[in-house]
């Protein structure tokens, strides 16, 4: 029994050592004033809320994961774009505009089916995000925002458990060594 233990443990160890990974991060943009913020919730992202003083800024973004919104990072604006996921759809682009003084000016998300999303004024600095693996996707955005808008925008990739583990709930990704 002592040896089919060890075996196992033996197996399990190596089998992990070799699992794929799928972990990266597009560094933040923008000049940064303002309280950080981190997005966060169980499961995939399956629509985002954006918020845009009409003609100008970002103001704030929410996100469905699963079915729950997260908190809204920074404040509602004057308009309010919303898009929905088709199931197994994914985030797996987001590029935009950003003035380095301020604000978030543009957001385009990009999904796995080829829509897309775009919020704001193509004004400024251009960025563009995308994951450094064909398998992840968006599963977190980060930043800074202050009380009138989104100041500094990054993001986060990974893959999505498909049978999770109870260890592994919450927003988890496929950590890499990068």
């Amino acid at each position: 029994m002592f040896v089919i233990f060890v075996l196992c443990l033996l197996f399990a160890s190596t089998w992990a050592q070799y699992q794929p990974q799928y972990y990266s991060y597009s560094a933040a943009v923008g000049g940064g004033s303002g309280s950080s913020y981190a997005s966060s919730g169980e499961g995939r992202i399956t629509a985002i809320r954006v918020w845009e003083n009409k003609g100008s800024f970002i103001t704030g973004f929410q996100m469905r994961y699963d079915f729950a919104w997260s908190p809204l990072y920074g404040r509602n604006g004057s308009n309010v774009v919303e898009m929905s996921l088709f199931e197994d759809e994914a985030f797996v682009q987001i590029s935009g505009k950003y003035n380095p003084s301020n604000y978030i000016y543009q957001l385009v998300f990009v999904t796995s089916r080829g829509r897309s999303l775009t919020v704001g004024q193509p004004v400024s600095t251009a960025f563009n995000f995308y994951a450094k693996y064909p398998q992840s996707e968006l599963r977190i955005l980060s930043g800074r925002f202050n009380g009138i808008g989104i100041t500094s925008i990054g993001a986060h990739w990974g893959m999505v458990y498909l049978m999770p583990h109870p260890a592994m709930m919450g927003n988890n990704t496929m950590l890499g060594l990068d």
